[in-house]
């Protein structure tokens, strides 16, 4: 099972996934946004809207499970083709043994889906670092954003990517993901892997 609390984000991660000059704004309760700034009329409203039924609920999804977000699914993303997908929700070290294809040269993009419950969740990002043959050779990193607690799933779409072409660009690739967040929470982390090869085959 994928670990049920959030953690710290480790030393050896830091300078790859958060600003080290950034200072996160301190954590707030829904209750401290929603009472904060009440004389601004604008302000007011555009939280209501931003927190939707958070404003007057306390949203929780799966009882069971304290954290504030649940990572749910990593899928990518090709036009005209069905959506690739790892389920995230159980064994991670699994996930090694499912090798996505992906055809050289396409243009792809990734999608996170995920869950954000109890209070709302402030500077998420998405880091993805892929390496070849022990040598590192893509980092992206990507803001997802601030989020309010939903009963639905939720998702981050990245940017498309090309992925890599020529016969030298060929082979296996193991890739490194982390969600966390401004607060330097790991929501999760995640290894996987791809093949880029000449055709989908």
């Amino acid at each position: 099972m994928a670990d049920t609390q959030t953690q710290q984000h480790p030393d050896h991660h830091d300078e790859d996934v958060h600003d080290t000059n950034y200072q996160a704004p301190p954590e707030k309760t829904i209750e401290e946004i929603m009472a904060a700034d009440q004389e601004d009329e604008s302000l007011r409203r555009y939280k209501e809207a931003l927190l939707g039924a958070a404003q007057t609920e306390k949203i929780i999804v799966e009882p069971n499970d304290p954290r504030k977000v649940i990572v749910k699914k990593l899928a990518l993303v090709v036009e005209g083709r069905d959506d690739m997908e790892l389920d995230l929700t159980g064994d991670l070290s699994q996930l090694k043994k499912q090798l996505f294809v992906i055809k050289e040269g396409v243009q792809y993009k990734v999608r996170i889906d995920f869950i954000v419950q109890r209070e709302i969740v402030h500077g998420l990002k998405y880091v993805q670092k892929t390496s070849r043959l022990g040598v590192n050779v893509d980092k992206m990193k990507h803001m997802v954003g601030s989020y309010p607690p939903k009963k639905e799933i939720q998702f981050y779409l990245t940017p498309a990517e090309e992925a890599p072409s020529g016969t030298f660009s060929r082979g296996t690739y193991s890739v490194s993901s982390v969600f966390t967040d401004d607060d330097k929470h790991i929501h999760l982390e995640w290894d996987w892997t791809f093949e880029i090869k000449k055709d989908w085959n």
